[in-house]
């Protein structure tokens, strides 16, 4: 690369299972998973061999878990560049306050960006599209208002994932329907770049056409995803548990992410 591309040298990737890259499995990645934030580190990574990245995102973190578990650790790393995504565990929860969640994100980016930190913040994606969750698409837009408030004060680049209906589309999302998958992941690793106003070659991708299904099929199709999906997803937030129990960062040291895959 004959120039400089952006000016980062040391990249920390915040959150829960939408930065771990859960529904994009690859057995090759670390931790078992690739997602949007490995393909952000490669393309960062290209031409240089000066970026460090470490993912230190567990699935199923609440926001003041992140807020105690990992904003600590990762300015220990010395971040010049951190993505946070936060706080939709909390906000598909009952009962909970979108505005006291962001508040507590808040926290978060003061302490990130104070240490001079370029902090990017994930706004919710638009979820009027799912049947379990378009209850939870109100409360999603007031967090995501409190969020790009939480930006401007702190000069944040806002990731929009409101603003990209391709995540609308069911073919983005991994059969558990609470995941993208790879190509979702692919299409918030392109939304990413071009918010930090990164040259890439990334390609848009197409999924595959949507095969014809019966209202029977779909209604059976609807059974087997509430029984091998939703319903221990329900179980688990009544007995307080997570999928995140005792699962480490995939990254937890900001290393050079190594060649881009071909």
């Amino acid at each position: 690369m004959s120039q400089q591309q952006h000016p980062w040298s040391r990249y920390v990737a915040l959150g829960d299972s939408f930065t771990e890259g859960i529904g994009d499995p690859e057995p090759a990645s670390p931790g078992g998973h690739r997602g949007w934030a490995d393909r952000v580190a490669e393309v960062l990574s290209q031409g240089t061999d000066d970026l460090a990245y470490a993912n230190l995102a567990v699935r199923g973190k609440l926001i003041r878990q992140i807020v105690t578990e990992q904003v600590g650790p990762a300015l220990a790393l010395r971040p010049d560049l951190v993505t946070l995504s936060a706080g939709g565990n909390d906000v598909i929860r009952p009962g909970s306050d979108p505005d006291v969640i962001a508040a507590q994100c808040e926290v978060a980016v003061r302490r990130l960006a104070g240490d001079g930190a370029q902090v990017v913040l994930f706004t919710g994606a638009d979820i009027g599209f799912s049947p379990v969750f378009r209850h939870l698409r109100g409360k999603v837009a007031i967090y995501n208002e409190n969020l790009r408030a939480i930006a401007a004060r702190h000069d944040c680049v806002v990731a929009d994932l409101w603003a990209l209906t391709e995540l609308q589309d069911a073919r983005m999302w991994a059969p558990d329907r609470l995941h993208l998958n790879a190509l979702g992941h692919h299409t918030v690793a392109r939304m990413v770049l071009a918010s930090l106003n990164v040259p890439n070659s990334l390609e848009p991708q197409r999924p595959e056409p949507m095969t014809g299904t019966t209202w029977r099929r779909a209604r059976t199709d609807d059974l087997a995803w509430a029984r091998e999906y939703l319903v221990p997803w329900v179980l688990r937030r009544v007995r307080h548990q997570s999928s995140g129990d005792h699962v480490l960062p995939k990254r937890p040291e900001a290393a050079p992410f190594g060649r881009l895959r071909p």
